[in-house]
């Protein structure tokens, strides 16, 4: 694939990428999220959404012709299989149905004679005996008659595999982050499966963030950052240190203006959040027993790759997602069971899920702002004799102020919070969730789709409140640049589990290890 580029309505997310695999090779696909991986991959794999945006520049090769991939069944029709991260199996079938849907072999009978080849009988016994053969080459002991449905997922991803295995032709065959969900017996069964597969001839794109098994089993790699295409390197001229670097390394921005007077006193005894042996069942990021102290008064950064748990704990501990452990709250155990008592302890939560989560999108933003505050705290009403009632007044005076504070662009606070674009919604969820006057903020992905000069805003108005009122502050985020601009530590989850805290100036490398799961000495662990 030489010099692709592609954009999505004027936003360039390819910027001139190279990507070469050599038959029987294992290449490593690697890079942040938001780098580029699945959208080189879908121009490979010829998905419609590429087409239906404009299409890409560039050229793509195989066996040294340029070819024209418009269509998945293009794909396949040059070898090119792909195992995705989202399972494409149908419960209701069998092992064998599965592995053969859409190439079933079949016979001719009396009625296929009459009526045609929809008429034909199928042979069970052939398809029973490719699916077997496919199933040994990656070493799946499973009889093939028995349904997928309520299977484990790792006999599932291994289906998947066979699935492809089975096709004629199959030249190059795409693992996207193949491991994520299986455990690491299976897991290191599925490194060996691809080793036996690309001995056979087929080259193997391996899409992960886990620098253990680019190490194990891929003979060569491309990085890709933010777009751009950085480096390939063979992997036995390389090693993880260098891996982490070239993934992460990147200038670090200065979002926040050195002017902002910092007279904090942060001490490690007095503790604003405390986790132990803390899980959450959040579909999706899971968290799978963490320990961890965060201090009061502290900017306190949580970051990871996406699905790796990160958003699993402040949704586990305001209770949207059945958690257990212990949390601790400035020194008070709380009740995970109990929906609203993170509120009762004075935490407030700006969830990354604005529309679903954050917002009454058909009410105004005077109401989305002072809305939780008069349920919790009883704020803005006024008692008339036995009643309460809504203190207009008061509400507007404050909703005022937090729109010209925050910068929210709208027409009036009466404007629908479902009529304002994704920055200025991610605002209000601020503005609803400070309207409570918290002794601590989690603010979840709290720049995700606003402009560089909103996101300045929105960080500097959280460091603003952290050094004036004492607030902690605990910001979970993809984005490891606003992380290390704006924060005291930064806990990076991996698998669920917690794999460093690190201080905003470590290394890159060191920042590129910990987020692949890969513990480095020196991290600052609990």
């Amino acid at each position: 694939m030489d010099h692709i580029v592609k954009e999505y309505f004027g936003n360039r997310v390819l910027k001139g990428v190279d990507l070469a695999v050599r038959p029987g090779e294992i290449h490593a696909l690697m890079g942040e999220n938001g780098a580029g991986k699945s959208t080189l991959m879908n121009i490979l794999f010829g998905m419609p959404v590429i087409h239906n945006t404009g299409g890409f520049e560039g050229t793509v090769e195989i066996d040294g012709k340029e070819v024209q991939i418009n269509s998945p069944v293009k794909a396949m029709e040059l070898g090119i299989g792909m195992v995705h991260q989202e399972f494409m199996l149908i419960p209701g079938f069998s092992v064998t149905e599965n592995i053969k849907v859409g190439r079933e072999i079949s016979h001719a009978n009396l009625a296929s004679r009459v009526f045609g080849e929809s008429m034909e009988t199928l042979d069970f016994d052939s398809m029973d005996r490719d699916a077997r053969k496919a199933l040994k080459t990656i070493g799946l002991e499973i009889e093939e008659y028995v349904k997928v449905a309520g299977l484990p997922v790792g006999y599932m991803q291994f289906i998947e595999i066979a699935r492809e295995l089975d096709k004629t032709g199959l030249k190059i065959l795409v693992f996207d982050e193949p491991t994520a969900v299986l455990t690491e017996s299976e897991a290191e069964r599925l490194l060996e499966a691809m080793k036996v597969i690309a001995a056979s001839g087929i080259a193997i794109i391996f899409i992960t963030h886990r620098l253990d098994e680019v190490m194990a089993v891929a003979d060569s790699m491309t990085v890709l950052r933010d777009g751009e295409f950085v480096a390939r390197r063979e992997i036995r001229d390389t090693n993880v240190v260098e891996i982490a670097e070239l993934m992460i390394g990147r200038k670090v921005e200065k979002l926040l203006d050195d002017d902002i007077p910092d007279e904090r006193v942060i001490r490690d005894d007095e503790i604003a959040v405390s986790l132990r042996n803390y899980r959450v069942d959040m579909p999706g990021e899971q968290v799978n027993g963490i320990d961890m102290d965060i201090r009061k008064g502290e900017i306190f950064g949580i970051g990871g790759l996406a699905g790796q748990g990160k958003l699993g704990i402040p949704n586990g501990i305001m209770g949207l997602y059945k958690a257990s452990g212990e949390v601790r709250i400035n020194g008070e155990a709380l009740n995970l069971d109990k929906l609203g008592d993170a509120l009762d302890h004075k935490v407030a939560f700006v969830s990354e899920d604005r529309r679903g989560v954050g917002l009454l999108l058909n009410e105004s933003i005077e109401q989305n702002i002072v809305f939780s505050a008069m349920q919790t705290n009883g704020r803005f009403l006024k008692k008339i004799g036995w009643f309460h009632l809504y203190d207009a007044a008061a509400a507007k005076v404050h909703a005022t102020h937090m729109v010209e504070t925050l910068d929210i662009r709208c027409t009036g606070i009466g404007q629908a919070a479902g009529r304002l674009s994704g920055g200025n919604q991610q605002k209000v969820c601020l503005a609803r969730a400070l309207t409570l006057e918290p002794d601590i903020l989690f603010v979840s992905e709290p720049t995700r789709g606003i402009d560089i000069g909103a996101k300045k805003l929105v960080l500097e108005y959280l460091a603003k409140l952290n050094r004036e009122t004492g607030m902690t502050v605990i910001i979970v985020s993809s984005e490891l640049v606003e992380l290390r601009s704006i924060s005291d530590r930064i806990a990076i989850i991996s698998d669920g589990k917690l794999s460093g805290i690190l201080k905003p100036d470590d290394s890159d490398a060191d920042f590129g290890l910990a987020m692949s799961g890969t513990r480095k000495g020196g991290m600052e662990n609990d």
